[in-house]
């Protein structure tokens, strides 16, 4: 029987066993456990479901069923069924030099008219001060946080 499947998941004995265990014992991260379930339900070998079905049954969307099926065929169960890792490092967006010139307007005395230095107003100071395109608000509030200086 041809399967109309692109990725065709077969588990063999040891594999089935080593992720019925794995489902069953509930002491792994429960997005582990379902790329798991998902697995067994696929396998052409075993239940064979469709996508559509496996989705339904476990609450997963049928783009995660594809993905996990892919996955599966052209990288093994192991990477499957674990997390993928992080892909890249998170870069900081200010160096010390600029959180130095971020620092000294928000203990300075605020605009006039302003009762207060606000994150949008810093992150518009600092922009002025650098002569840089944008800065996010969000930015700015990391920045501060991570500073040691007083503000009051």
């Amino acid at each position: 029987m041809a399967s109309k499947y692109k990725f065709v998941v077969r588990l063999p004995a040891e594999q089935r066993r080593e992720l019925e265990g794995l489902a069953a014992t509930g002491r792994r991260a429960a997005a582990t456990i379902t790329r798991a379930r998902i697995l067994l339900k696929a396998d052409a070998d075993g239940d064979g479901w469709a996508d559509d079905r496996i989705a339904e049954a476990l609450g997963t969307g049928a783009a995660t069923v594809a993905r996990v099926r892919k996955r599966s065929v052209r990288q093994g169960i192991p990477a499957a069924v674990e997390r993928k890792r992080p892909t890249g490092r998170q870069h900081r967006k200010l160096d010390g030099a600029q959180e130095a010139q971020l620092v000294t307007p928000a203990c300075s005395p605020p605009p006039e008219g302003r009762a207060r230095w606000t994150l949008r107003l810093l992150a518009g100071k600092l922009v002025e001060l650098q002569g840089a395109e944008s800065i996010d608000p969000a930015t700015v509030c990391r920045a501060l946080k991570e500073t040691r200086s007083s503000r009051g």
